[in-house]
């Protein structure tokens, strides 16, 4: 269990799981393994700055479904015996074409109960809003429900939750990575400032600057989305048809507890 002796938080034994979210995609850093880092290494970075005996390990995947985050991370995050996990997934479900979300979230509940039931503190989060314009607005009322499900999943088993959905404080395109799926540096940083909130932890961690949103014409416009698509969206799609994932061939950054170097 966590340590809050003299109202403090403090954490030995953390465990991130889930898909390219808290793997770290696109927050690179060639200087770390599968070459990123991102908001759950900068969680543990500063954890471990208030707690000797700190250890970390990561065993998410990118392209990982729910389902698939919880067949193959599950068993070994229990194994660990963490004091702290974060899990993230359910984006990569909601954008097939058919996803059971009320299916999805009894395996999420039951997950969670689990977790929880270790004796670990549980930080959950939503999907962003995918807003009402853009590949992804058709699917914005399928984010929603799967959030609602999150939310109550949270608030069963006294899990800590980050509201992705409910950050308005924020352009979402001046913290998402160019692939238009992942956030950049900057919203790596800030979502490690939002988990550290969640859970009560002080830190001195500072919002990134972040870049002006380019202002385009109607040309621009059509080129830049014409760009994204053949770069990004084609060869996404390409993976969902023929059943071929971005993480095939990806080990998790970080498979056993560790000492922060």
């Amino acid at each position: 269990m966590p340590d809050r002796d003299n109202g403090t938080v403090s954490f030995q034994r953390y465990v991130a799981i889930g898909d390219s979210f808290t793997e770290g995609v696109g927050d690179p850093d060639p200087s770390r393994p599968n070459g990123l880092r991102g908001w759950a290494d900068r969680v543990a970075e500063h954890l471990a700055t208030l707690e000797p005996d700190f250890h970390y390990a990561n065993l998410a995947i990118r392209g990982r479904k729910l389902p698939a985050i919880l067949d193959e991370q599950l068993e070994p995050a229990l194994a660990l015996g963490p004091d702290l996990v974060t899990i993230h997934g359910g984006g990569n479900d909601v954008l097939r074409p058919r996803v059971d979300v009320d299916a999805l979230a009894a395996r999420y509940d039951e997950a969670i109960g689990r977790l929880t039931a270790g004796g670990a503190q549980v930080v959950m989060f939503t999907l962003f809003d995918p807003g009402t314009t853009g590949v992804f607005a058709a699917m914005r009322g399928r984010f929603a429900v799967f959030n609602e499900w999150v939310r109550e999943i949270a608030d069963r088993h006294d899990a800590l939750l980050v509201d992705q959905w409910r950050m308005r404080d924020v352009e979402l395109p001046a913290v998402m990575d160019t692939d238009r799926m992942h956030l950049n540096t900057a919203g790596h940083t800030l979502m490690a400032m939002r988990v550290l909130d969640a859970l009560g932890v002080g830190h001195d961690l500072a919002p990134p600057p972040l870049a002006p949103i380019p202002v385009l014409g109607r040309r621009e416009k059509l080129a830049e989305n014409a760009r994204w698509t053949r770069e990004f969206l084609v060869p996404w799609v390409h993976r969902r048809l023929t059943g071929r994932s971005s993480g095939d061939q990806v080990d998790p950054k970080r498979p056993t507890l560790a000492p922060i170097d």
